[in-house]
C-alpha cells in the first residue's frame, strides 16, 4: 500500500476532535487535520498547554484549532467537556481517541480507578458513549480509536483490573492491558453500530514505534528525571517520528473506502512505516470478553452508550 499526507482529501466543513493533541501523536493529527481545511477541536487537560498547542497549530496549519478542556481521568470532566460540544455544535464527523498514559507508577484516576484503564479507556468510553448522539446524526462520522502493539503483550482483561490495587500493580502489563481495552471496544461498538444499520464507522489504529513524550512521561511522574532523559534519547535514536507515527491514525480517519473494524498500523512489521491493515489478536477480536468489557465500563462510568440511529 503507498499513501502519504497529500492523500488526505479536502476536509473542509468537516469537524473533528483530537484528543490528548498537545503533543506527539495527537498534535501531528490535528496538525494535519488543520492543513487539510478541517475544523479541529484540541481537547487537552493542561488549559496552558492547549493553549501553547493551538498557537503552535495555528502557525504551522493555517488554521486556527478550538481548545476543550478535557481530563479522561475525571469523568465529571469528560461529562462536562462532551455537553460543552453537543451543546455547541451540530455535528461531529471525527473523534480521535488519542490521548493516554504510558507505565508511570501506580496512580488512581479522580474516580478510584487504575490510572492507565481509567485514563485509556474508560475516559474514551465515557467520551464517545457522550458523544454518539451527535456522531450518529452527522453523515459518515468515525471514531478512531488508537491502541498499540502493546495489547499483543496479555492475554486477558477482568473486571479486577478497573481497580488494581498498588500492591498487585504491574506498569506494563497494566498498559497492554488498557490497549487490549481500546480494541476490544474499538470492535464492540462496531459491531453494535452495524447491528443498528449506522453508517458512523469505528476503526482503530496503532502508531508502531514512534518518538513521542509517552516514552519519558511515566519516569518523569516517578521523580526518576534521569531514566526520563535516557527514555527520550533512546526513542529518538530508534524510533520513527511522530508525524509519521500519526499516518495510520490519519489513514484510519480519512481513507474512503475503509471498511468497518478496521486496524491500521504501520506496514513495516508494524514498526514503522506507510500504514496498511493490520490483524489484532484472537483475545482481542473476541466477542464475549468485548460484550463483558462494554458491562464493566457501564457500570463503572454510569454511561451506557446510546445507538439509536435519526430517521
Amino acid at each position: 500500500m503507498t499513501w502519504r499526507t497529500a492523500d488526505i482529501p479536502d476536509l473542509t466543513g468537516r469537524r473533528a476532535l483530537v484528543t490528548g493533541a498537545t503533543s506527539g501523536l495527537g498534535y501531528e493529527t490535528a496538525l494535519e487535520l488543520l492543513r487539510h481545511g478541517a475544523d479541529v477541536l484540541v481537547a487537552a487537560r493542561n488549559p496552558q498547554k492547549a493553549a501553547q498547542a493551538a498557537e503552535r497549530l495555528t502557525r504551522e496549519g493555517g488554521k486556527a484549532p478550538t481548545v476543550l478542556e478535557l481530563d479522561l481521568a475525571d469523568l465529571a470532566s469528560v461529562e462536562r467537556a462532551a455537553d460543552e460540544v453537543t451543546s455547541t455544535y451540530d455535528g461531529l464527523d471525527l473523534l480521535i481517541n488519542n490521548a493516554g498514559v504510558m507505565a508511570p507508577p501506580y496512580r488512581q484516576t479522580v474516580d478510584g480507578f487504575e490510572l492507565q484503564l481509567g485514563t485509556n479507556h474508560l475516559g474514551h468510553f465515557a467520551l464517545t458513549g457522550r458523544l454518539l448522539p451527535l456522531l450518529l446524526k452527522t453523515p459518515a462520522s468515525r471514531v478512531v480509536t488508537v491502541s498499540s502493539f502493546m495489547h499483543k503483550t496479555v492475554r486477558g482483561i477482568s473486571e479486577d483490573d478497573l481497580r488494581r490495587p498498588a500492591n498487585s500493580y504491574r506498569k506494563w502489563e497494566a498498559y497492554g492491558k488498557s490497549k487490549l481495552a481500546n480494541l476490544l471496544f474499538m470492535l464492540e461498538l462496531d459491531r453494535r453500530l452495524r447491528a443498528a444499520g449506522a453508517d458512523l464507522l469505528s476503526v482503530g489504529a496503532h502508531p508502531g514505534y514512534a518518538s513521542t513524550h509517552l516514552q519519558a512521561a511515566g519516569p518523569e511522574l516517578a521523580g526518576r528525571a534521569l531514566q526520563a532523559r535516557l527514555w527520550g534519547a533512546a526513542t529518538r535514536l530508534v524510533a520513527q517520528s511522530a508525524a509519521a507515527g500519526a499516518w495510520p491514525t490519519l489513514y484510519a480517519a480519512t481513507y474512503a473506502d475503509l471498511r468497518p473494524g478496521s486496524f491500521v498500523g504501520p506496514g513495516f512489521f508494524e514498526y514503522r512505516g506507510t500504514p496498511k491493515i493490520v490483524l489484532p489478536t484472537r483475545t482481542a477480536q473476541d466477542p464475549d470478553l468485548a460484550k463483558r468489557l462494554w458491562a464493566w465500563s457501564v457500570e463503572a462510568t454510569s454511561v451506557d452508550p446510546a445507538l439509536t440511529v435519526p430517521r
